[in-house]
């Protein structure tokens, strides 16, 4: 069992309409997440993650921004493919999965918004497939106590009730969330 915290890098998508384009996506926030994970095998471990994100969902183009407070949780399970085995006091490792992210709109919709040629942020929720690539390292202190470093990509379609796109408007392309993490694990 383990607690972890990072930052997210997210990777916008792009809505165009006959005018011209904007990205549009999550602003570069705080993770902090848990994870409950087993050595199946040797070399083959899984992870029981849950991150949350701090999400700022934004529209921007030429300088100017539209915003709006969200947040996502990712819940998720990953296989882990260990280097070396279980008594390995570092242990580096590649990690693939899938789970489930739901997104919300939190902030206060403003009917006046930027860019409403493109999208309008609405508050709301919506869950989308999620998945998790990546890998890290895991280093033994004690019996009992481990530091983990972790990198992930976190890939999701785009949610597109978040970002409701204008008429003549088209959302392109998914989001990937580039999330480093370090923390702490207590192995029993």
């Amino acid at each position: 069992m383990g607690v972890a915290g990072g930052f997210g890098l997210v990777q916008d998508a792009t809505i165009r309409n006959s005018s011209g384009s904007v990205t549009a996506g999550i602003d570069n926030r705080f993770a902090a997440g848990v994870v409950a994970g087993q050595d199946l095998y040797q070399h083959l471990g899984g992870d029981l993650r849950y991150t949350f994100r701090d999400d700022d969902l934004v529209l921007k183009s030429g300088g100017r921004k539209a915003n709006m407070d969200g947040d996502s949780h990712l819940i998720h399970y990953d296989l882990l493919f260990h280097a070396r085995g279980r008594g390995a006091r570092i242990r580096p490792y590649a990690a693939a999965g899938g789970g489930i992210r739901l997104f919300r709109g939190t902030g206060r919709e403003d009917p006046n918004q930027p860019f409403s040629s493109f999208a309008f942020l609405t508050k709301t929720n919506q869950v989308k497939p999620l998945i998790s690539v990546g890998g890290g390292v895991k280093v033994t202190l004690t019996r009992h106590l481990l530091i983990r470093v972790d990198f992930r990509d976190y890939i999701s379609p785009f949610p597109e009730a978040l970002f409701v796109p204008a008429a003549g408007a088209k959302i392109q392309g998914w989001l990937h969330d580039f999330v480093p993490l370090a923390g702490v694990s207590w192995a029993f």
